[in-house]
């Protein structure tokens, strides 16, 4: 068994931003001397979520619109309270969602749906860069 680590940085607008990072992921996936496996996508922030999604806009303002509906940033967050920052509801929110995703590959290439898209959410209050792991693992 082989291990790869690849990293990707993306530039955000923050107040769920959704970002399609299916060609890069299959971008670094191809690169590597890895061709079946597995691969996890990871991003170290407590504000952000990894998920698929069918990149579209209409998907992509429901899963904006159901956040805001179900976690409201006007609701009063301890997070806020303790911090000052106003973004108790994007760390709820990531949480809900979670950091990471695994994938298996074939052949170096995805195994996701035909509509399938991996896709970052930056939950916080603010534009952000932020750094998404990849840890490659197979053969």
């Amino acid at each position: 068994m082989t291990v790869e680590t690849k990293y990707l940085t993306i530039q955000t607008r923050g107040n769920g931003d959704v970002i399609d990072m299916t060609g890069d992921i299959q971008e670094s996936l191809s690169s590597c001397n890895i061709t079946d496996g597995i691969l996890i996508i990871f991003t170290a922030s407590a504000t952000s979520s990894i998920t698929t999604l069918e990149f579209e806009t209409g998907c992509v303002k429901d899963l904006q619109r159901m956040f805001d509906e179900i976690i409201t940033p006007e609701r009063e967050y301890s997070h806020n309270k303790r911090w000052g920052d106003g973004n108790g509801h994007s760390h709820v929110r990531a949480a809900l969602l979670k950091p990471s995703l695994t994938v298996p590959f074939v052949e170096s290439k995805l195994t996701i749906g035909t509509w399938q898209s991996i896709v970052f959410v930056d939950f916080d209050n603010r534009e952000r860069q932020r750094e998404v792991v990849l840890q490659i693992i197979g053969e």
